[in-house]
C-alpha cells in the first residue's frame, strides 16, 4: 500500500544523548498552498538540530512535510509551525527551521525560526548567509 501524508512525527532514541553533534534535513519538493489564492507554492526547507533524547524518523518527517501540500498556509505560519512540531516531538537541544520559497509574484521569501529563541532584547543569533548555516555553537 502506498504511503499517505500524515501529522504524525516519530522518534528513534538518540544513540549518543551525552555529546552534541548537529543533524541536517533538506527538502527540495516542499509544497503548500496559498491562503489567498489557493495556488501553490514551493520551498525548500533546511531544517537543523542538536538532538537530546531523540531523534525524528526520517519516513515520518517526510509524510509529515506531504501532509501540507494540499493545505492553505501563510510562509511564516507554516515555518513556524514546522517548528513547533519538531521541537514538540523530539525536544531537541537546539533546533532551526530555514524556508527558501520560490519567487512568485516577483518577490523571494525566507523565513527562520529557531528554538530556543533569543532572549527579549537580546541580538539575534548571527548567520553566516554565504553558507545558510546556523552557528549553534557560536
Amino acid at each position: 500500500m502506498p504511503s499517505q501524508p500524515s501529522k504524525q512525527l516519530e522518534t528513534f532514541p538518540n544513540p549518543n544523548p551525552d555529546r552534541d553533534y548537529e543533524i541536517k534535513f533538506e527538502s527540495p519538493e516542499f509544497t503548500c498552498l496559498c491562503p489567498k489564492t489557493g495556488q501553490p507554492d514551493f520551498a525548500t526547507l533546511h531544517i537543523t538540530y542538536i538532538p537530546d533524547r531523540t531523534c525524528v524518523e526520517l519516513k515520518s518527517l517526510k509524510l509529515y512535510l506531504w501532509s501540507y501540500r494540499n493545505e492553505g498556509a501563510f510562509h511564516e505560519a507554516v515555518t513556524n509551525k514546522i517548528l513547533d512540531d519538531l521541537v514538540a516531538a523530539t525536544k531537541p537541544r537546539q533546533m532551526e527551521v530555514f524556508a527558501d520559497f520560490y519567487v512568485r509574484g516577483g518577490i523571494h521569501t525566507t523565513v527562520r525560526v529557531r528554538y530556543p529563541q533569543a532572549a527579549p532584547g537580546s541580538a539575534p543569533v548571527p548567520f553566516h548567509e554565504e553558507t545558510r548555516e546556523f552557528p549553534f555553537n557560536s
